[in-house]
């Protein structure tokens, strides 16, 4: 029989690592930007119960319900979820992500020399476990992005779509946008970001001289439009280019908005120094949205909830 030596400090370090590891590419695919001090706290929290579990017999800290609790308690600390169902998603990707980690890692301890690997309660100690968890990590990262690539590739229409909150002249327009990857509309000189409207929704914002004369308006003909409301608007308007399927050099007429906010699960996404660009027709035959946002607009600012 081998006999194998246990360091605590490096069962510690061996832990506080591979925590450290799992956090990171959870909140990698949460797409949360964690504060390392915040993941350096949990991961020692977890390092500790680790070694408690290698000092003592007491069963309550090899029992399922206290590695739960961990797991909670190591979650709120790294990732401050501002409620229940948020908890839970963190925890859910927080398995997943552990799950992945621990089966390369099991896979590769076991390929290198298990003969020299010592396990209790779930969690390994010898000679080879700080290599495996490095190159476990690098596997496992390249198996989480593949996975979450072909996922994505698989949007479902929750995803797709969401409601949308459109600030301008101290009016709301509140409506269902389509999340479009492909949308990378900015205005040309700014570089401002632009949501697509229906020029239906903007008949209570704007002047109706102005959303029924777009294409003039591109042309440079501004005879149908007042001399009041040309004073106005003038400056406001944008020419926004676009490029789509059968037109690869469209024109859109512009109008700046004071922001935009995006709901998005439990959380408001908010950007301020919005471009409208306004369609003339509808978006679908079925109306399932009326505004067409991309990822600048979906990736905004996050703030709490409040619709």
């Amino acid at each position: 029989m081998i006999e194998i030596t246990i360091y605590i400090d490096l069962i510690f370090l061996e832990n506080l690592i591979m925590n450290s590891i799992i956090l990171y590419a959870t909140a990698v695919i949460l797409k949360v930007k964690p504060k390392t001090i915040r993941i350096l706290i949990s991961s020692t929290i977890g390092s500790i119960y680790a070694i408690m579990t290698y000092i003592t017999e007491i069963g309550i800290y090899s029992s399922t319900i206290s590695k739960i609790i961990l797991s909670i308690v190591m979650i709120y600390i790294a990732f401050n979820p501002q409620n229940i169902k948020k908890m839970w998603k963190q925890l859910l990707i927080f398995y997943l992500t552990s799950f992945i980690f621990g089966g390369v890692a099991l896979y590769l301890i076991y390929f290198i020399k298990p003969q020299e690997i010592l396990m209790k309660d779930g969690m390994f100690a010898g000679e080879y476990v700080l290599k495996v968890i490095l190159l476990g990590a690098i596997v496992s990262y390249i198996v989480i992005k593949i996975s979450f690539k072909i996922i994505k590739t698989k949007i479902s229409a929750k995803d797709v779509y969401c409601k949308i909150r459109v600030k301008v002249n101290n009016k709301i327009i509140e409506t269902r946008a389509m999340f479009d990857t492909g949308n990378l509309l900015k205005e040309p000189i700014t570089n401002t970001p632009v949501v697509v409207l229906e020029n239906s929704l903007l008949y209570d914002v704007f002047p109706k001289e102005i959303l029924n004369n777009t294409q003039n308006i591109l042309a440079g003909d501004l005879s149908g439009i007042s001399e009041e409301i040309l004073q106005e608007y003038k400056s406001k308007l944008r020419c926004i280019p676009f490029t789509s399927l059968g037109k690869q050099n469209g024109m859109l007429v512009g109008i700046k908005a004071d922001e935009i906010e995006v709901e998005i699960d439990d959380e408001i996404k908010k950007t301020k120094n919005v471009i409208i660009a306004i369609y003339e027709h509808s978006l679908t035959k079925r109306g399932e949205y009326r505004a067409i946002i991309g990822m600048d607009i979906y990736q905004g600012e996050r703030l709490k909830s409040n619709m």
